[in-house]
């Protein structure tokens, strides 16, 4: 199955229509946001939106638990026949398309990832001030280094693995850090537009 991070920027439906980067990007964002959704009414109108957007193209979001981490699955609506897949009506499994929501990314992609990061800490140390800027960049360096990601993906898990584990024994942290480091942790996610995990 492919995968959107080395898939190109578009799918193609049973009609041979295009599954446009956007929705793909969108559809991924949704689900993150259901994942980290405290409340369920929250949860479910992430979720009916997510269908909204892919019933047009007559694709589907699932996700996949696996022991290295859940995965979000987009694949054509027919290959469903209620919640069982139909394995005989699919004839190409690279019309699906695999992002996996935990764990580590794609090592390629980490100088697009840490170039993300970086400039997400700059808009932080212009909005927010040095002390802030100086969280987001041990944070950057934790999420990039360790998992090959973008800080506003961390899931609740791993800021827990950040402020317990990596911040107080490699980060080195000024008295001024350790103060604010969780309000830096969630000003990281309001820069990216992103809702904040519970922790």
């Amino acid at each position: 199955m492919s995968d959107a991070s080395t898939d190109g920027n578009e799918q193609t439906d049973e009609n041979g229509a295009e599954l446009p980067a956007e929705v793909l990007e969108e559809t991924e964002r949704l689900t993150r946001l259901a994942r980290k959704a405290a409340i369920e009414d929250e949860r479910d109108a992430y979720l009916r939106r997510r269908a909204e957007i892919l019933e047009p193209h007559e694709f589907v979001a699932r996700v996949r638990e696996e022991t290295d981490g859940d995965v979000l699955v987009i694949h054509p609506a027919q290959w469903h026949d209620g919640e069982v897949i139909r394995t005989d009506r699919i004839e190409d499994v690279s019309r699906a398309v695999e992002v996996r929501l935990e764990g580590a990314g794609d090592p390629d992609d980490w100088e697009t990832v840490d170039a993300e990061n970086r400039a997400l800490v700059e808009e932080i140390r212009e909005n927010h001030g040095t002390v802030h800027a100086e969280n987001a960049t041990a944070f950057a360096d934790f999420m990039g280094n360790h998992y090959a990601r973008p800080m506003a993906s961390a899931t609740d898990a791993e800021i827990t693995e950040f402020l317990e584990e990596y911040f107080v024994r490699n980060a080195w942290p000024s008295k001024a850090q350790r103060a604010v480091i969780e309000e830096s942790i969630e000003l990281v996610f309001e820069t990216a537009g992103e809702s904040v995990p519970d922790v």
